[in-house]
């Protein structure tokens, strides 16, 4: 919409939000309506009209096949249109139009902003179907042109009350119709059937909307009054209310069709038992959260035993295996500490791998300088964590093999990610600026442990690849290349 209304028209932005505003809002139009929807807007040089936003009714059958937005169509060929545009008023003569043998009622609905007309919505209702009407239908209908009335008024959208019509009621959840004075006029069935899970006994039919719900909901104080107010249809809110054996959420729209309040619309659902399944979830998350963190307290101690182990061992030999292992539990423990403060099972990997880079750089202090290029990004926890094992391996390796004692050089781990869309990769490079590799060497035959382990992990647990080859110039490379998760996109 924001492309055809600039390239076609002169609206500003302030009346392209308020076109935004009543397309968040119109689905109840239309389902309302039983009809089809379809914006209008002039354009630029007065001469035609780009339909801009196209709504169908969940009620009904839709009298439109094709997709319409980005049609242009000149003035004079729909009557209505021009009629509702000049005059500013809801246009419903005219005899109903044929579509590939099916009967449509067009009217036309003038959009009103500050005064001002901006476009004008084409409701259209497919006629084959019609039969005598229902209370609900009545309902339905008689409420819709209340809420035509307001959008030619320039009264409907609520400013400031953007709506996710995801999260909120819609018509066929259930539906209230008020009188000015909140008492209840007609309840469609599901609107009923919620309220019997909150503990109605009886009809709501007659009685006063807010003092009922009140009164279903537990004793708040204050906070009753409040309820009261919202749930007589006021003001344009959302809000829930929790008995004892249920929760419904409600949405409370004021019908003002000629500008006094003549009553107002209650849409509501019953969302138990999707409230009882968040309450599980949190419950859940926060148990897994606590299980990461236990671990990893539980490796800091095992990690603690080791290096204290390490210090009473008079062989040197064995202390640094010692400390090798305690880094490597370190590395683990780092990732179950960042798992305990997300709310799934993926991490940021920058920051372990920046923190596993501090953690193995302590091995020469001041001597070789470690850092980061690239980015790894989001990982689930089943790749970050052997990769956070592999590249503690890896770097302890290149600190240890590749400088002399008291020579100073830098390590460097790049991240890349690639691959396709269905099937990303993550590569990984770890190069240093020291002696090389020996002569003959064969990083898949290297009998140290802690090449076994990379070869384990980067093979066996990610169904990667790994090789370790001389670094342009002077050094060594070690890359990594492992399927990954596509990223989500915010």
């Amino acid at each position: 919409m924001n492309d055809l209304v600039r390239q076609h028209t002169a609206l500003s932005d302030s009346d392209l939000e308020w076109l935004h505003l009543l397309v968040s809002e119109w689905q109840l139009l239309s389902d309302l309506s039983f009809a089809d929807l379809v914006l209008w807007v002039p354009t630029l040089d007065g001469t035609r009209y780009v339909s801009v936003a196209q709504m169908r009714p969940n009620t009904g059958p839709t009298s439109y096949q094709d997709d319409m937005v980005g049609h242009l169509v000149p003035r004079g060929r729909r009557p209505m249109l021009d009629t509702a545009l000049d005059e500013g008023r809801i246009v419903r003569e005219g005899d109903p139009e044929w579509r590939e043998e099916v009967p449509v009622r067009v009217e036309s609905i003038p959009v009103r902003r500050d005064g001002r007309v901006l476009g004008v919505i084409a409701r259209n209702t497919n006629l084959l179907t019609v039969r005598t009407p229902s209370r609900l239908e009545l309902t339905y209908l008689q409420s819709a042109s209340d809420l035509a009335q307001m959008i030619a008024a320039g009264s409907f959208p609520f400013p400031g009350q953007q709506v996710d019509m995801d999260a909120s009621p819609r018509a066929g959840d259930g539906l209230i119709r008020l009188d000015a004075d909140g008492v209840v006029q007609y309840a469609s069935p599901n609107a009923l059937s919620a309220y019997h899970r909150l503990g109605l006994a009886a009809d709501l039919v007659g009685h006063h909307l807010g003092r009922a719900t009140a009164e279903l909901a537990p004793a708040r104080g204050p906070v009753d009054e409040a309820l009261v107010k919202l749930a007589s249809g006021w003001a344009p809110r959302e809000f829930e209310v929790e008995g004892d054996d249920g929760v419904i959420q409600l949405r409370a729209i004021p019908l003002k069709p000629k500008g006094t309040h003549i009553g107002s619309l209650v849409l509501l659902r019953d969302v138990t038992e999707l409230r009882r399944r968040e309450r599980e979830l949190i419950t859940k998350d926060a148990t897994i959260r606590e299980i990461h963190h236990r671990v990893k307290n539980n490796l800091q101690t095992v990690a603690a035993l080791l290096r204290l182990q390490a210090r009473r061992m008079d062989s040197v030999q064995g202390r640094e295996a010692l400390n090798e292992a305690v880094r490597r539990v370190g590395s683990i423990a780092i990732v179950h500490e960042t798992l305990s403060q997300t709310l799934d099972e993926r991490v940021e990997f920058d920051e372990i791998a920046d923190r596993v880079l501090a953690m193995v750089a302590e091995i020469s202090p001041g001597k070789v300088a470690g850092r980061r290029s690239g980015r790894f990004g989001i990982l689930d926890a089943e790749v970050a964590t052997p990769l956070s094992m592999v590249l503690t391996e890896v770097l302890q390796n290149a600190l240890e093999h590749a400088f002399a004692p008291g020579e100073q050089g830098t390590v460097e781990v790049g991240a890349v990610r690639g691959g396709s869309s269905t099937e990303p990769r993550l590569r990984v490079t770890v190069q240093d600026d020291g002696r090389g590799l020996p002569e003959g060497f064969d990083p898949q035959r290297a009998g140290n442990l802690g090449l076994q382990i990379v070869r384990t992990l980067v093979e066996g647990e990610m169904s990667g690849t790994f090789d370790m080859l001389p670094a342009p110039g002077r050094g060594t490379q070690v890359v990594l290349d492992i399927p990954v998760r596509a990223e989500k996109k915010h």
